[in-house]
């Protein structure tokens, strides 16, 4: 299991709660988990979200590996230019 954060107005998803667990060893099973377990977050995950896993950002790097003890922070995409 995966100790997420849940960053900003995304809480509003996870019904306020914003730490969540998730049974996840990648990234794309963590975003699938969160769609099972938070329905009304799937929309916000189909729109594109950031991942920061300890301490980098991901966007779509679906294989990133995620460790049980990974510092992981779920974010409203971020845009760079």
């Amino acid at each position: 299991m995966v100790q997420v954060k849940i960053w900003g107005s995304l809480a509003a998803f996870t019904d306020d709660r914003r730490e969540v667990e998730i049974d996840a060893k990648n990234l794309r099973e963590l975003l699938d988990g969160l769609a099972r377990a938070y329905p009304g977050l799937k929309p916000q995950l189909d729109r594109g979200v950031s991942v920061s896993i300890d301490g980098r950002i991901y966007n779509d790097s679906w294989f990133q590996p995620i460790r049980p003890d990974s510092e992981v922070v779920l974010l409203a995409r971020l845009k760079g230019g």
